[in-house]
């Protein structure tokens, strides 16, 4: 049984004809999000490119909802009152715990105890406590970065759309309304290869940052740390965002590589937006491991979907969390 203490999913993703994440609108054409970034050339020189991204708050927010349906069916995993509802204010909007916090006047460890306890989702995804005048945060263990196009490969379209209504344009009386007759819009549509990297402390799955011990058990621990990885692998085969009514995504293909540590070594992370992430990885991978009594870093090679949820399968079934302090090497 493997002990891990970080994992870390380095990808490149074909996601087509996606409009999961957008600025907002401007007359009748919505504004797709974009970003820049800086690539190499082919010269090895830095250049600015400004392309198509899906911002690391919308696959949050993707992880989290699959998160709390995971934790509605699973009697072991808690949820504060806000959570069982989705209230994104979460413990914040959980009456008991105002109580708690204005009558008890806990000391900021105090509240990361009691937050621990409470609630998968506040202790897996993080929260700022700004409850009884004083702040308290509670670092997330879920990092994802921006989903980035890889300029050479990315493309937005502009796409006209109209919405007819059959009625007489001219129509009086109390149906005639703005909101009907012809309506001109332009909806964007990119396609393109996509860089995504996360990342998972894994070893602080209930572990007080404040107080540095842990306040579950290991049976809870561990009912977390799968769901926090299936909830994770969920998001990879199903993402969610903007528009999926008549703009669902296609997910073609994925590559990349899972790392993950079974120490306090981290997982390494590298980009897709380098296209020798893959090797950057594994190399990096043996430098970290040659100083070591064992190989506390692994990374493990994917090649579409299928091989993917294969690896996290296999560790939501064959490994634990690690306990800080408890570096076994097995």
């Amino acid at each position: 049984m493997k002990n891990l203490g970080s994992l870390s999913i380095s990808a490149e993703a074909i996601i087509d004809m996606h409009s999961l994440n957008n600025e907002g609108g401007e007359g009748n054409q919505i504004q797709t999000r974009m970003v820049d970034v800086v690539v190499r050339d082919q010269d090895n020189n830095p250049r600015i490119e400004s392309v198509n991204a899906i911002s690391g708050d919308m696959f949050k927010h993707i992880q989290a909802e699959h998160l709390f349906r995971i934790a509605q069916s699973n009697d072991v995993l808690q949820l504060c009152n806000a959570c069982k509802r989705f209230n994104a204010n979460r413990i914040s909007g959980d009456p008991t715990f105002i109580e708690f916090i204005n009558k008890k006047k806990p000391k900021p460890a105090e509240v990361l105890d009691y937050l621990i306890q409470a609630c998968t989702i506040d202790d897996l995804e993080g929260i700022l406590i700004t409850e009884g005048k004083q702040s308290v945060p509670r670092k997330s263990v879920v990092e994802f970065g921006w989903v980035v196009g890889r300029p050479e490969s990315t493309r937005t379209g502009q796409y006209f759309h109209v919405k007819y209504n059959p009625e007489k344009p001219g129509q009086e009386g109390d149906n005639r309304s703005g909101n009907q007759g012809q309506a001109i819009f332009h909806r964007p549509a990119s396609s393109g290869v996509y860089a995504l990297v996360c990342n998972l402390e894994l070893g602080r799955i209930g572990y007080n940052d404040l107080s540095q011990r842990y306040v579950l058990n290991d049976v809870e621990r561990l009912a977390r740390y799968q769901a926090l990885l299936k909830s994770l692998l969920y998001t990879l085969i199903r993402p969610a965002g903007a528009m999926r009514s008549a703009q669902l995504p296609h997910l073609v293909d994925i590559r990349g590589v899972v790392s993950y540590s079974i120490s306090t070594i981290p997982a390494p992370t590298f980009s897709a937006i380098n296209p020798q992430f893959i090797h950057q990885s594994t190399q990096v991978k043996k430098a970290l491991n040659a100083g070591e009594a064992f190989d506390a870093v692994t990374v493990e090679e994917f090649s579409d979907f299928a091989s993917l949820s294969a690896i996290l399968a296999d560790l939501i079934t064959n490994s634990e969390p690690l306990k800080f302090g408890l570096q076994t090497g097995r």
